[in-house]
């Protein structure tokens, strides 16, 4: 089973998305947009980066945690993984994205 992306509406009006794994795993989240619009333009971002390595950016949290942002060209943040418990299992995040990332499939909760 592919991933997906699920588009969701905040309590104050906001919108953001998430890429899911096929076993409906969270491997991307990004931030909050004040228009559905917005929100849509980076899921089509995602789409467009998800395959090239050097659009990841590769991070420790102050807690020891690792976790990754995907940048678009512009080296804006398109999205945040989560946290995880090491190097090795972060890259498979990566690899998680990499896989998922690209599919058309949104289903919208807005």
């Amino acid at each position: 089973m592919t991933g997906w992306y699920e588009l969701n509406k905040s309590s104050d009006g906001q919108f953001r998305f998430v890429l899911k794994a096929g076993n409906t795993e969270t491997i991307l989240t990004s931030e909050l947009y004040k228009a559905k619009a917005s929100a849509q333009a980076g899921i089509a971002s995602v789409q467009a980066n998800c395959a090239a390595d050097d659009r990841y950016e590769r991070k420790t949290a102050s807690s020891g945690k690792e976790y990754f942002n995907l940048k678009a060209a512009n080296s804006q943040v398109i999205g945040t993984s989560q946290m995880y418990s090491s190097a090795a299992a972060r890259d498979g995040g990566i690899s998680s994205v990499k896989a998922n990332g690209s599919t058309k499939t949104i289903k919208d909760n807005t």
